[in-house]
Parts: C-alpha cells; sequence; structure tokens
C-alpha cells in the first residue's frame, strides 16, 4: 500500500513548525510540449488535470527550504497521489532546482520520496532525468553539502536509484517497499522481502528503518552531526582504558602481550566509542549487499566537534567491514571531517565467503581510501592487530597503542605454522616477531603508547 502522507504532509512532520518556504518554478509555458506531453501520449494531458485536482499539486515533488532541528536545509517531498509521484521532465525541472539552492546555499538537501519511477507518458524524455537528478546529485556531492534520503513506501525505479541510493545517508519507513523493481514488474516467485526497507537494511544498502514520529528528531541528529563545526587538526588517541591496574608493567615477551590483547578483559570498541564521544550516529552497510556488526562506523561528537569514526570490534572483519569503513572515510573527506580508527581484529575473514565476497577487493578498497584522504586521520591500536586486516584501518604516520595490544604482520600462530614450527614453539615466535606495543614505537610503526 502506497504511503498515506501527502507530499505536504510528510514536510510538516520533519520540518520545524511552519518555516517551510517553497522554491519558486522556473519561468516559462506551463507544458511546453503539448497538451499531451512530448510524445503525444492520448490522455495524458487530462490525466496531468485529474491528478493536479485531486492532489492540489502542479507536479509529483514539491521542493522548498525549511529547518530540521534548528539546521537549515532543503527539502524535497514526493507527492505519491500525482500519477504515482513518477519523474517527469517538470519534475526534473524542479529537482534541477532544488540542488542548485541547495549548492549555491550550501545547505544540505533532506529528500522524501514516494515514487513508483519514470512517467511513461513521457516516454525516454522522463527517464533522461535520471541522468539530469544524478549530475545534480554529483555537483553537490562535490560541494561538500550532505544528501540525506527518507525512503516512503513505495520507493522504487529511478527515484530509488537516484535521490534515494545517492545519498549519504538513507533512512527508511517501516514496512516501506524499496527497490529498483516495482512490485507489477519483479520476476515470478522473488522474494518479497527483498524489496522492503527491512530487507534493504539487512542487505547493507540502507542506515536505519525509523518509525514516523521518530524520523523528524532522527533527521534533526543526523544533520547536526553532518554539520557540526569539525575537529581542528588530528583527533586527539583516546585515553587508554585498561583491564589491568595502571602501574602494571608492560608486557614482557611478545606471547604476554598477545594474551592481554585476547583477554576477555580487556576493552573493546564499544567502551573506547562511549567514552570518548558525547553522541554518536552510525552508519550501517557497505552499498554492495553486505554488513560487518564487527565493524562501528558513524559520525561523533565530541566537545561539540564532529569527528567521524571506523572500529572493529575484536572479530575476523568481513568484507562488508572493509567496504562500509571505506564509505565511511570517504564520505568524512568529502564532508572535511576528520577520522578516528580502532584497530581491534585477529585479521580479515578467510573462509569461502568471504573470498567470493571479494575480500581482497574490499581491503584494497580501504587501503586506497585512507591513502588518499585529505582529511587528517588518526588510529589507536587498542587490542588485536592481525596482519593487513588491520594495518588497512590505520592511519599512515599516525598509530597509537594501548597498553593491551600488539601488532603483527601475522599471528604467531599462522607464523609458526608457515615456517613449519611446532604449537609449542609459538610463543617464541610471538616473541621474534617484536609485535608489543613499545616494540611498535621502536620500530617506528606506532608514535607512542598512550598512557
Amino acid at each position: 500500500m502506497a504511503d498515506t502522507w501527502t507530499a505536504r504532509e510528510a514536510i510538516a512532520a520533519v520540518v520545524d513548525g511552519a518555516g517551510f518556504a517553497e522554491l519558486a518554478d522556473a519561468p516559462g509555458p506551463e507544458r511546453s510540449t503539448g497538451v499531451d506531453g512530448p510524445i503525444g501520449w492520448p490522455g495524458y494531458g487530462q490525466s496531468l488535470a485529474r491528478a493536479g485536482e485531486r492532489t492540489g499539486e502542479r507536479e509529483s515533488v514539491v521542493c522548498g527550504t525549511g529547518s530540521i532541528g534548528g539546521t537549515e536545509a532543503v527539502v524535497v517531498s514526493f507527492e505519491f497521489g500525482f500519477l504515482g509521484g513518477s519523474l517527469g521532465a517538470r519534475t526534473g525541472e524542479r529537482l534541477e532546482a532544488a540542488y542548485t539552492a541547495a549548492r549555491e546555499r550550501r545547505l544540505p538537501l533532506v529528500s522524501l520520496i514516494a515514487t513508483g519511477g519514470s512517467r511513461m507518458q513521457e516516454g525516454m524524455r522522463a527517464l533522461a532525468q535520471l541522468q539530469r537528478v544524478a549530475r545534480q546529485s554529483a555537483l553537490l556531492r562535490a560541494s561538500g553539502a550532505p544528501q540525506v534520503a527518507v525512503l516512503r513506501d513505495p520507493t522504487t525505479g529511478g527515484g530509488w536509484a537516484t535521490l534515494g541510493a545517492g545519498a549519504d545517508v538513507i533512512l527508511a519507513l517501516p514496512g516501506a517497499q524499496v527497490g529498483f523493481a516495482g512490485s507489477r514488474v519483479r520476476p515470478p516467485g522473488a522474494d518479497p522481502a527483498a524489496y522492503t526497507a527491512e530487507g534493504q537494511l539487512a542487505s547493507g544498502q540502507i542506515d536505519a528503518v525509523v518509525r514516523r514520529e521518530d524520523l523528524r528528531d532522527a533527521l534533526a541528529r543526523w544533520l547536526r552531526h553532518l554539520g557540526a563545526p569539525p575537529w581542528e587538526g588530528p583527533p586527539e588517541p583516546p585515553g587508554p582504558l585498561r583491564a589491568h591496574p595502571k602501574g602494571e608493567p608492560p608486557a614482557r615477551t611478545g606471547w604476554e602481550a598477545v594474551a592481554r590483547a585476547r583477554s576477555a578483559r580487556r576493552p573493546r570498541a564499544d567502551a573506547y566509542l562511549a567514552a570518548y564521544f558525547d553522541r554518536v550516529q552510525e552508519i550501517s552497510g557497505d552499498r554492495c549487499g553486505g554488513t560487518d556488526p564487527g565493524m562501528r562506523c558513524g559520525f561523533g561528537l565530541r566537545q561539540g566537534r564532529a569527528v567521524a569514526y571506523a572500529a572493529q570490534c575484536g572479530t575476523a572483519t568481513l568484507p562488508a567491514g572493509f567496504r562500509t569503513a571505506a564509505r565511511l572515510v570517504r564520505l568524512a573527506d568529502r564532508l572535511g571531517i576528520p577520522v578516528l580508527t580502532l584497530v581491534d581484529t585477529p585479521g580479515a575473514a578467510n573462509d569461502a565467503e568471504a573470498e567470493r565476497a571479494g575480500a581482497g577487493a574490499a581491503i584494497a578498497e580501504l587501503f586506497g581510501a585512507m591513502a588518499t584522504a585529505r582529511v587528517p586521520l588518526t588510529t589507536l591500536l587498542i587490542g588485536e592487530g592481525g596482519s593487513g586486516g588491520a594495518l588497512a584501518l590505520a592511519a599512515p604516520g599516525n598509530l597509537w597503542a594501548a597498553p593491551d595490544s600488539y601488532f603483527s604482520v601475522i599471528a604467531p600462530e599462522a607464523a609458526a605454522a608457515i615456517l613449519k614450527r611446532t604449537p609449542e614453539q609459538v610463543p617464541e615466535t610471538a616473541d621474534l616477531l617484536r609485535l608489543r606495543p613499545h616494540d611498535l614505537v621502536d620500530l617506528g610503526i606506532a608514535r607512542g603508547v598512550v598512557g
């Protein structure tokens, strides 16, 4: 069932008070292509007239500016009652004007989407609007302004593939139909759950499912985090949260350092993030079909300033985790927000499923994002640093180590196996790898041990 919100009801649900100011249409003839549109679709003019009478709108999208939780934004809202919220040439004109206003005024763009796709009665002229919207989205992205999409019911076709999936942060209403293929054109027997907001969340395509009554607050929080002044310079590394007494001496052997890092008592990423930030907003998913609960990514406020973060949670990192972290780093770089990463993984997942999911390419993507980021990066090694799966998340030249941590070219057990050593020789191998925190400082890998 289609979303019961009209375009203006959706706007009223998220914009503060009555402060919405609609953007004026570009001057010109009402319908320059004739009463039945650019391809002469029989009765199209009458359909437009009926849609206008039924909805009170002149097109399928309403665009304007308003404040959401105190943050000024350009707001785009679709009217599904107007020909199924379809995109035609006039829709493209209005959307282009909205993106242009956001870019010129340096405002975030919030889109409240409910659409069935491109308008068939305008033929290829309608489909070409997707390129128009994609170009405007890219221009706004290059300007450094964030884009947040809200997927209403339904969000399908080109509207999903441009305004929706092209946004930086994607929220959806519960039960919303979301997918490139609408309900009438899917393959027979297709799993309907895959075309829902919940299904898209599980497959890493959206960031959160938000109830209607919580939507205004959710948008306000996201706009506050993405629009806060960035932390100046590299983020300071978090102070140590110790599993052992503060006065305890450093690990005497490599194997002792490994044991400390693997201790169940040792603090994990959740504890560090809670101690470091006043509040956080998290993204979810790699936009390629996967999620990794062992990689937390998002934006936090610290002393009123924004810092992005990507944190491993002590598990083997999945390809989706590396891609999500790369997505976070690229978004933070575009918004000018510095990045803090917390390294804690025994290594990259190395089972057959991880290989099929492109583990190597995902790790390479994160290495590339970290290497080319223009914003300051800081990394704290808080536990295990297992080989390239850990190094991919490490800031080049700005790595710090917590006392209960180690970093190694490979896990001691794997090193012993490769070198044909016995299991009894694993502790000795750990010593030879020089993986203790102060070893990392001596080797020039870490800048220091925190605390």
